[in-house]
C-alpha cells in the first residue's frame, strides 16, 4: 500500500487524494466548482463537501458559471429545499453572486486560469513538508488573492478557503515528501 498524506483515510478522501488534490488546474469550469466547493466547506469538512458533490454539480448546473450568474431569488429558494447541498442561504447567494464576478474576471483577463495562477506566477508552489502539521492555514499568496477576489466582489473567499483553494487545484503542492503523489506533481506545471 502506497504511502500518502496522512488526512487520506476513508475511501472517498483516499480516492480525491490520489487523483485530484494538487494536481494543477487550468481548466475555468473546474477552478470554479472547486472555488465554489471550497466555501462550501467553510465551517465543515471536506468530506462533507465531498460527499455532495454530485448533488452540487446537478444543483449549479455543472458548475457553468453562465448558468449560475442567471439563478434568481425563485431557483435561490429552490435550492434552499434541496436536501443534497448545504442549506445556508449566504453560501448559495455566494456561489451566484461568485458566479457573476467569475464572468467578470473571464471577460478582463480572457480566462480565470489566467488570472487565478497569477497569483503564484503560473506554476506550482512546492512545499517540503514532513507532516500535515506543517501544513500552513494560508499563505501570503492566499492573503493577496483573498484580498483581491473580495474586491472583485466574490464571497466565501477568506485566506484559508483561497489556501484550501490553492492545494486542491495544485497551485501549491502540500503532499508529505513521503507521499507517493509528491514527486510526480513537483514535476508539474
Amino acid at each position: 500500500m502506497p504511502t500518502r498524506c496522512a488526512w487520506a483515510q476513508r475511501p472517498l478522501m483516499i480516492e480525491y487524494h490520489d487523483s485530484e488534490w494538487g494536481v494543477p488546474v487550468h481548466d475555468d469550469r473546474l477552478l470554479f466548482e472547486f472555488l465554489i466547493l471550497e466555501g462550501a466547506q467553510a465551517g465543515l469538512t471536506w468530506l462533507t463537501i465531498l460527499q455532495r458533490r454530485e448533488n452540487y454539480r446537478k444543483a449549479f448546473g455543472n458548475f457553468d458559471p453562465k448558468k449560475v450568474a442567471r439563478y434568481n431569488a425563485a431557483k435561490v429558494k429552490t435550492l434552499l429545499k434541496n436536501e443534497g447541498i448545504i442549506r445556508n442561504r449566504l453560501k448559495i447567494e455566494a456561489t451566484i453572486a461568485n458566479a457573476r464576478a467569475f464572468l467578470a474576471i473571464q471577460k478582463e483577463f480572457g480566462s480565470f486560469d489566467k488570472y487565478i495562477w497569477s497569483f503564484v506566477g503560473g506554476k506550482p508552489l512546492v512545499s517540503a513538508l514532513k507532516s500535515m502539521k506543517e501544513v500552513p492555514a494560508m499563505t501570503p499568496e492566499a492573503e493577496r488573492m483573498s484580498k483581491d477576489l473580495k474586491k472583485r466582489g466574490f464571497r466565501f473567499v477568506g485566506p484559508t478557503i483561497c489556501y484550501a483553494f490553492m492545494q486542491a487545484v495544485g497551485m501549491v503542492n502540500d503532499h508529505t515528501i513521503d507521499c507517493f503523489r509528491y514527486k510526480p506533481l513537483a514535476k508539474m506545471k
